[in-house]
């Protein structure tokens, strides 16, 4: 008898953590509109960012000079 209170006892508490796990998970089920409008702006910031550096004059001619030489490179 002891042992199937404490199996009992054991699927009640399990069930309620289940329970409150998916009850906030419904909750909080993504993100809004806003949320998303704020991640592409920021993406796209980032974005532009990253372009105005890669396309500036001392990064362009390091990349050209790498690959220069990746071509060149005997095998």
């Amino acid at each position: 008898m002891k042992q199937w209170v404490r199996a009992r006892v054991r699927a009640l508490v399990c069930g309620a953590r289940t329970a409150r796990w998916q009850a906030a998970r419904r909750r909080d089920a993504g993100m809004v509109t806003s949320e998303y409008a704020m991640g592409i702006v920021a993406a796209v910031a980032f974005a532009v960012v990253l372009y105005k550096v890669v396309t500036s004059g001392a990064v362009s001619a390091e990349l050209q000079g790498i690959v220069k030489r990746a071509l060149d490179a005997r095998m």
